[in-house]
């Protein structure tokens, strides 16, 4: 097998977590760039981060439904339910990191890392906070529903 059909192998069976992961990092730089605007529109920085938080949520939101698990419908119910579900998913998530982060502190994984006190607990916090997330999206928000299922509400 060449290396041609070995990549294309890892893209076709892998693909959904490939996207999740380059539209995770498109995410981190719309809301790396979008508190910066803010900031320098004279937005207070603590309005900025939750403006710019909004706006990281509602891309990843978009480029997830489209592009990651390929959500195709657009109906009222469907949209209210993935919007809603997947909003509720990242406020779990970001409490689930708000509280973990100290604990990991206190636990004693506040080294330094890149000369940033605290940072491998921060890393250990995001990597539980994008899995948690993925879970979310795949299982809850996203979830291929069955067509036995499907079929069932479509003939009532």
């Amino acid at each position: 097998m060449g290396l041609t059909e070995s990549c294309r192998r890892i893209l076709k069976d892998d693909r959904e977590v490939i996207m999740y992961l380059f539209f995770g990092g498109l995410t981190t730089i719309v809301s790396w760039a979008s508190y910066a605007l803010f900031v320098h529109l004279g937005i207070e920085i603590n309005v900025s981060n939750i403006l710019s938080w909004f706006c990281g949520v509602m891309f990843a939101f978009t480029t997830n439904k489209w592009f990651v698990f390929v959500s195709r419908s657009i109906s009222a119910k469907t949209l209210l339910y993935e919007l809603g579900s997947f909003f509720s998913a990242r406020i779990f998530t970001g409490i689930v990191a708000w509280v973990l982060f100290p604990i990991l502190i206190f636990i004693g994984l506040d080294q330094s890392l890149f000369n940033t006190d605290g940072f491998l607990a921060k890393i250990i916090t995001s990597f539980v906070e994008i899995v948690l997330n993925w879970l979310f999206s795949k299982y809850v928000v996203f979830r291929k529903k069955d067509t036995q299922d499907t079929s069932e509400q479509n003939e009532q």
